[in-house]
């Protein structure tokens, strides 16, 4: 199956049985990154939780008794 990463645009080729490309086919609002790009982005990602103003946003919970 033939691929494109949404941020550098780079065409790969992966295995049609991977579940990758299971995931791509049957749901198409997924997307697809390079390894590089998703080695990347995380790697910013934690040094902004490092930072410690990086807050995750959690559900608020209503507290009713119904």
């Amino acid at each position: 199956m033939r691929v494109k990463c949404m941020i550098c645009d780079k065409s790969e080729s992966i295995s049609d049985e991977s579940p990758i490309a299971k995931k791509l086919r049957n749901r198409p609002i997924h997307t697809y990154t390079c390894s590089e790009c998703y080695d990347r982005i995380t790697i910013k990602t934690e040094q902004r939780i490092a930072t410690g103003k990086f807050r995750f946003q959690k559900p608020i919970k209503d507290n009713d008794e119904w």
